[in-house]
């Protein structure tokens, strides 16, 4: 399975300054203050060391699921799983002390690092409610609404659920998964700041 098709995550998530976030919580979900965990925010001093830890795991699991599409073999599908494992441990672990990782806590870099790890977390409990938390700090403007658009779409084809955004790919038909409402995809997808699908399908190189 393609990691170009089947989760489609840029190393910087188009859109992450521009936006409607009101729009995008509206779409995705209504998120309840009892979703917000009793965290602390990351201490100063922390930051950095939180930041580049995020950094550097999202870049070793893209160094490892490239490595394991140019050869392929077993082992390298193993390493490129056991990463997985490892990034998602360590990111519950931030998120369950310090709440979810915010562009305005760690920087848009780490914040994104943070998305991609989730998307490729095995088990689909961390990512709703970290799709929940993101939610929240989306709509309190601390978050792209472009990184709520990914996740969003991420929880709702592993639920079944029509996507909101046209994010993920089919790697089998090379199409997007099943989206609600066709006909103002991309009207939502500008709320987000994300281009036209036409055009996201075109940068991946796939039949349009």
């Amino acid at each position: 399975m393609s990691d170009r098709t089947e989760h489609a995550v840029p190393t910087a998530f188009p859109g992450e300054a521009e936006g409607s976030a009101a729009t995008a919580v509206r779409e995705v979900t209504a998120v309840p203050d009892v979703l917000v965990p009793a965290a602390t925010a990351v201490p100063v001093a922390l930051v950095p060391a939180v930041s580049a830890e995020l950094v550097r795991r999202a870049a070793e699991d893209r160094r490892l699921t490239r490595e394991a599409g140019a050869v392929r073999t077993p082992e390298r599908r193993r390493l490129v799983g056991r990463c997985h494992q490892d990034n998602a441990e360590a990111l519950a672990a931030i998120v369950h002390r310090y709440g979810w990782p915010t562009a305005d806590t760690v920087g848009t870099e780490a914040s994104t690092a943070a998305l991609t790890i989730l998307l490729h977390a095995p088990g689909l409990d961390l990512r709703l409610r970290c799709r929940d938390l993101i939610a929240k700090a989306t709509a309190d403007g601390r978050c792209p609404a472009v990184h709520l658009a990914y996740i969003a779409d991420h929880c709702a084809v592993e639920l079944g659920e029509p996507q909101f955004y046209g994010t993920r790919i089919d790697p089998a038909t090379l199409r997007p998964y099943p989206v609600r409402c066709p006909q103002t995809l991309d009207e939502r997808r500008e709320d987000v700041g994300l281009a036209p699908l036409l055009e996201q399908l075109r940068a991946l190189r796939l039949p349009c």
